[in-house]
């Protein structure tokens, strides 16, 4: 742990300072989340998980425009909350998830461990790669998503050996050039993504609700939302080279 000069405390009423501590707090709380999603998981409760990680999805998503209202950076210096979301965010887009998919006998068991420590590890090694962003704000590579991964791997019930090529490759694409879209930073058909990530949030809580049996039209729908997640980008940027 590197220890650093405590910086001088900014200007601002006590009350503005309390106020903008409280977000470090709020954003904190994804790790307690994070172990309530654990603890269901090791009694094999998937479902009860998954609500967890979607409280902890919610977490993320409000905390950074709380951040820039209340001033967090300007108002405590001596808290990074760029650090502090990262360390959340492991523990709840990689961690659980890869004990979820290690433990819920998806995988050929033999591959089980090894895949699950590659999940781990190629994920610590994500989020610690600087060049995770690309200059126009897509995501460099698979982005880590193992929450999401875990969650189609239940939805779709594929054999085994299926699941463990799945979950191989994607650890393969986390250090690959490969770009996929952010949700709200990217700019290129932001009404369009925004649009399906919506409907894809609404479809999975019905899968969730159901107990990862929604039918066969809300599992395609889910499938096409996910595949235009992580691949519209490669195949807008394959149109674009064969018209040139």
């Amino acid at each position: 742990m590197d220890q650093r000069t405590p910086k001088p405390l900014p200007q601002g009423s006590s009350m503005q300072r309390a106020a903008a501590f409280s977000v470090h707090v709020f954003t904190a709380l994804g790790a307690g989340v994070a172990l309530l999603a654990l603890m269901e998981a090791v009694r094999e409760h998937w479902t009860a998980m998954f609500w967890w990680l979607g409280v902890a999805l919610v977490i993320d998503g409000v905390d950074g425009p709380m951040a820039r209202r209340l001033d967090v950076v300007g108002l405590q210096p001596n808290w990074s909350g760029e650090v502090l979301d990262l360390v959340v965010d492991f523990v709840t887009y990689v961690f659980v998830p890869a004990y979820a998919i290690t433990a819920s006998g998806m995988l050929w068991p033999l591959a089980a461990p090894v895949l699950g420590v590659g999940i781990s590890v190629s994920g610590a090694l994500y989020f610690a790669d600087r060049r995770m962003k690309s200059d126009d704000n897509h995501f460099r590579g698979f982005p880590g998503l193992w929450n999401m991964a875990a969650f189609y791997l239940f939805l779709l019930h594929w054999p085994p050996a299926a699941s463990s090529l799945a979950v191989a490759i994607l650890i393969v694409l986390t250090f690959m050039p490969f770009h996929v879209v952010h949700p709200v930073r990217v700019a290129r058909l932001r009404w369009l993504t925004l649009g399906l990530i919506g409907a894809g949030t609404v479809l999975a809580i019905l899968t969730l609700i159901d107990d990862f049996e929604p039918g066969t039209a809300v599992t395609i729908a889910l499938c096409a939302i996910g595949l235009y997640v992580v691949g519209s980008d490669s195949a807008i940027r394959l149109i674009r080279s064969l018209n040139a």
